[in-house]
């Protein structure tokens, strides 16, 4: 069980490290570009307001994962894999203006909630003391 649990958490942080990435990459590409009319779908935001967002929402995610490795605030990682899982729900969900290419991409869509919700349950074992 512990196995399963250590995979579990590796999983997380893998999941929170490269959606944290990609979202602080896109960011920073964004305002670099000076991109002053970026609209993502599935995010309530629009504009620079998005640009910035999305930087502020790569350091947080990333900082969650360092402070859940290092064990000073796992509670965080929680919390954020939480608000990851539910925005990824809302605008596959209940947001009117997501559209999908196809099948193929709302199936695509449904392995990433998975993995978000894989992640969600990684993020809740914590290691036992010894």
């Amino acid at each position: 069980m512990r196995a399963i649990a250590w995979l579990l958490r590796v999983f997380c942080y893998l999941f929170h490290t490269i959606l944290s990435l990609a979202l602080l990459g896109l960011g920073v590409v964004a305002v670099h570009s000076n991109v002053a009319d970026m609209k993502l779908e599935m995010l309530p935001w629009q504009g620079t307001e998005l640009n910035h967002v999305l930087i502020g929402l790569g350091i947080v995610g990333l900082a969650s994962v360092l402070l859940a490795v290092t064990g000073k605030f796992r509670v965080l990682l929680s919390l954020w894999a939480i608000y990851v899982l539910g925005m990824m729900v809302r605008a596959v969900f209940f947001n009117s203006n997501v559209t999908f290419s196809g099948q193929e991409d709302f199936h695509n869509w449904l392995w990433i909630i998975g993995g978000a919700l894989v992640a969600l349950i990684g993020s809740l074992t914590a290691p036992h003391a010894r």
